[in-house]
């Protein structure tokens, strides 16, 4: 593929973003039912293509949690039908009047959310988010341009055949998506180049391919970095929900940015917690590192370096380190997270309340597991990623941070005379 075919196809979508920029809320839902339908009806092909993808990436050795990210079932499928359809179901934040006000001469001034235009897509290893990029993207009336990894490009093809028929079916604009038909890494650089075709960039990956994006992009970033999520837990606790909520946090599905990689616990619990709690880690696999206090109390677990610390496992892994105050663990917390999300355990209001205000990161939970840092567990139908900056947007990206805000004026043959 030569450097003009990507323009070209950064034209088609300038193109397409123009006419869903327009598009009616009845036009844009029912090209999001087609796309549900077409996943549905068209599994199959998805299927085997994903098979295949599977089948390369495990004779290349990738681990079991890349596997996981990799692989498409019936049910996920239809995961991502009904996550089309929820998507088509939230409010249209298109054409919204966010206020309005009045001035002393009569004009009125206002803001109206409107698309971004045209969204450049790349990610990894994960292609239902092939799904709900593209569905949140025409809900919001933006064209996307998406770039998956080598590893699931038969899948994302496959999907994305399937849903750009929908969407013409639906009369809009087939190019509102289209999947960039190479594994060549070049081919980014050259995506990240078409400032004036492209208006926003989001990267999902790993931590040097989101800086590699960040160093060479000529278009504004809003970068899913990575998940260093901790779970804190409080002195006075309930300690059968600490535990609940710390497995749930690392074992659900420990592959994902925002399962816990760090357990932080108050000296004042640590005994009562962690010797069965590291038992029941221990049994759903999960090998677990230690500080000095927490080996004193489970002496067979391996010792936690300084690099633990700041490590995203995405795997069966686990530090675990004892605190001797909540001040500690907020210190912990702000010299380790990545400002994804982090979580605490507590029984206490008014230490709750200023976790949830000084704890810097998108989603900050109290007495839940931080693996509900999610569009869809948020109600938003889906996410393009978690945004662990704060320009323009933070936390689960869903439809409204998919638009951006222009000054509407009214007047009545307003003109302005210059203040002398």
């Amino acid at each position: 593929m030569s450097s003009t075919d990507i323009r070209a196809l950064a034209q088609a979508a300038r193109a397409a973003s123009r006419a869903l920029a327009s598009a009616t809320g009845d036009q844009k839902h029912a090209a999001l039912e087609a796309m549900a339908v077409g996943l549905l009806g068209g599994g199959e092909p998805i299927l085997a293509a994903n098979q295949e993808d599977v089948a390369a990436a495990r004779a290349a050795g990738q681990a079991a949690a890349f596997l996981d990210r990799l692989t498409l079932t019936p049910s996920r499928l239809a995961a991502m039908a009904r996550g089309l359809r929820q998507i088509a179901e939230l409010p249209d934040p298109v054409g919204e009047v966010t206020g309005m006000w009045r001035r002393p001469n009569g004009l009125q001034v206002g803001r109206m959310r409107v698309p971004l235009g045209v969204i450049g897509f790349i990610y990894e290893s994960r292609p239902n988010v092939t799904a709900d990029a593209a569905g949140l993207c025409l809900k919001s009336g933006n064209a996307v341009i998406l770039r998956g990894g080598a590893e699931a490009l038969r899948s994302n093809l496959a999907i994305a055949e399937v849903l750009a028929r929908a969407v013409a079916s639906a009369g809009l604009p087939a190019a509102a998506l289209t999947v960039v038909p190479t594994p060549d890494r070049a081919k980014v650089k050259e995506l990240l180049a078409l400032h004036g075709l492209i208006d926003l960039i989001i990267p999902r990956g790993g931590e040097e391919f989101i800086q590699m994006v960040r160093e060479t992009s000529q278009i504004p970033v809003i970068a899913h970095d990575k998940g260093l999520c901790h779970t804190y837990v409080d002195a006075g606790a309930d300690l059968g929900m600490a535990a609940a909520i710390a497995l749930n946090a690392k074992v659900e599905r420990p592959g994902v940015c925002n399962a816990m990689e760090t357990l932080l616990v108050h000296t004042e619990v640590a005994p009562a917690l962690l010797p069965a709690l590291v038992a029941q880690l221990a049994q759903a696999g999960v090998e677990v590192r230690g500080c000095p206090e927490t080996r004193g109390l489970v002496p067979s677990i391996r010792p936690a370096t300084e690099a633990d610390w700041d490590t995203e496992y995405l795997d069966l892994t686990l530090s675990v380190r004892v605190v001797p105050s909540f001040e500690e663990a907020l210190a912990h917390i702000a010299r380790h997270g990545s400002g994804l999300a982090e979580a605490i355990v507590t029984a206490d209001h008014g230490r709750a309340m200023r976790f949830l205000r000084e704890v810097d990161a998108g989603a900050v939970f109290v007495n839940a597991s931080t693996r509900f840092t999610d569009g869809f567990e948020f109600g938003m139908g889906a996410e393009m990623g978690i945004s662990t900056q704060k320009l323009h947007a933070r936390g689960p990206m869903g439809l409204r941070e998919l638009t951006c805000e222009k000054f509407i004026v009214l007047g009545d043959g307003h003109v302005r005379h210059s203040q002398k």
